[in-house]
């Protein structure tokens, strides 16, 4: 039976009217707007840092094909994008294109925020990667489109390694270790061996999978919190262990300027998406001088002996609702994600969000580690309330207690899944 959608999201009192969807055709897309003059564009900063000419060659295609169109952008972080779009959701004056992480999507979805699009409009549609395509699919509609995909990677400096007598990259956990031991102890107390943001829950949620664990199980439809299992905590406990020995930096970091930190030179390795590294040896990034040609990717050991599960995560791109430029919208999304948008976002590191392409970057030596990278890989739980715990930041504030010693493992998992008992389930 269809599910009634429940017109209200974020912030308590926020309504939207599902009888706002617009006109849509018997396929599921939208006209609405066809002619519109302006367009607002919501995108993260990681677009307006990393692949500006994209976006520029989007609005190209659009100002073709619309002449006299006004094309606004607006660039947000990630810790506080959601609670911006929540707040502009509650008035007229919506978005027409917002990027959502692929975990962020659902529950924007079963509360109706966002317009149903024709998939069979937008290039390679036929080909999406299943997670991608499962992250914009809610009740047998298409409420977005994948934009990209990231694998995550181990990238180290070369010179380091070797000045520690290290020369060539791990293939176990025992040599990571090793290795790192042997760098760290080379370059000293104040250098990072390995730079690993604390409140990075993709990095510990890897470790946690590794270790057979999970962060939610779902049982008869009804979904627990399970941080606090023995598997749990033991891939908490392998993470914080490398955040004591190897992380020497600010204990309350999250992810977001790893690129950043990397290129300033008091570090050796990270564990991020796979274009982290070629940004961080962009001149822009790179104050030592050094970076360009000097690091290489890896794909990472875990300490069960396999490769370490890597969170396949993306980003998608969707329409409000409340957008008075649905139509149009899609065709910018079209232009910005199509087959020349995916070789763009190729080049920088990223996964493609169709299987085609990804069986290319997988024969090519110079992409073979992030396409065999994102073969092991984890998801978040697919339950209802998983937007709540993401906004919540429940798994964030969980990891920087453990990583500042406010709280051991066990008491900071099991307030953690107290937490996220409490939304987990709630639509």
């Amino acid at each position: 039976m269809k599910r009634k959608l429940i017109a209200a999201i974020g912030i308590a009192g926020m309504m939207f009217s599902v009888a706002a969807c617009g006109n849509d055709d018997k396929s599921g897309g939208s006209d609405k707007g066809a002619d519109a003059k302006e367009l607002t564009v919501w995108l993260t900063v990681d677009a307006q840092n990393n692949w500006p000419d994209l976006v520029k060659q989007a609005d190209t295609a659009i100002e073709a094909k619309h002449p006299g169109i006004k094309i606004k952008h607006e660039y947000y972080g990630w810790p506080d994008k959601n609670t911006k779009l929540d707040a502009v959701l509650a008035t007229d004056k919506a978005p027409d294109v917002v990027e959502m992480g692929n975990t962020e999507m659902l529950g924007y979805m079963v509360k109706g925020a966002f317009a149903p699009l024709d998939a069979s409009k937008f290039e390679n549609s036929d080909a999406w990667l299943d997670g991608l395509k499962e992250s914009v699919t809610y009740d047998g509609k298409t409420y977005g489109v994948p934009y990209y995909a990231g694998g995550r990677v181990g990238n180290w400096r070369k010179d380091v390694a070797a000045s520690a007598g290290v020369k060539s990259t791990p293939k176990t956990y025992a040599e990571l270790t090793s290795d790192l031991d042997k760098i760290q102890k080379k370059q000293g107390a104040k250098f990072s061996a390995w730079y690993q943001p604390t409140r990075d829950w993709y990095a510990a949620m890897s470790f946690v999978y590794d270790a057979g664990g999970s962060i939610a199980k779902e049982e008869g439809g009804t979904w627990k919190a399970n941080l606090s299992s023995p598997e749990s905590v033991k891939g908490l406990n392998e993470f914080k262990t490398i955040v004591d020995k190897y992380m020497h930096g600010d204990k309350t970091k999250d992810e977001s300027d790893r690129y950043i930190v990397y290129g300033q030179g008091k570090s050796g390795m990270i564990f991020g998406a796979a274009w982290e590294g070629a940004t961080a040896e962009d001149p822009k990034s790179d104050k030592t001088g050094k970076l360009k040609g000097n690091l290489e990717n890896f794909v990472m050991p875990g300490p069960s002996g396999k490769n370490l599960p890597v969170f396949l995560g993306g980003s998608d791109l969707a329409v409000p609702v409340k957008s008075k430029a649905q139509a149009v919208a899609a065709e910018w999304i079209n232009a910005f994600t199509g087959a020349k948008g995916q070789k763009y976002l190729m080049g920088k590191g990223n996964l493609p969000n169709n299987k085609t392409d990804l069986v290319s970057l997988q024969s090519d030596p110079a992409t073979a580690v992030p396409a065999t990278a994102a073969e092991s890989s984890w998801f978040v739980p697919m339950a209802p309330g998983w937007g709540q715990v993401e906004k919540a930041q429940v798994l964030q504030t969980m990891l920087q207690n453990i990583g500042t010693g406010k709280k051991s493992v066990a008491d900071a998992a099991k307030e953690a899944d107290t937490a996220i008992d409490k939304v987990i389930n709630t639509k």
